[in-house]
């Protein structure tokens, strides 16, 4: 198993653009992406804070994406 980056917000939002995801919405401190087959994930955003790899392989999982595609973005 390939072990996750701990990474910021940001490059997670664009990782997930780059896989089609588009930004729903913004509730907070959470951006609400999907994508146009009806996918959703929400990506927690705190300035300043990175994002844990426990909840990177969640939102990675809530994309629908494998690891290794997440990280070859």
């Amino acid at each position: 198993m390939t072990r996750l980056p701990v990474v910021k917000p940001g490059e997670v939002i664009r990782k997930l653009e780059k896989a089609g995801f588009q930004i729903d919405h913004v509730t907070g401190s959470l951006y609400i992406l999907r994508h146009p087959d009806g996918r959703r994930t929400v990506v927690p955003y705190h300035a300043g804070r990175d994002i844990k790899r426990g909840v990177l392989r969640a939102i990675v999982r809530q994309a629908g994406l494998t690891v290794q595609r997440f990280l070859d973005l």
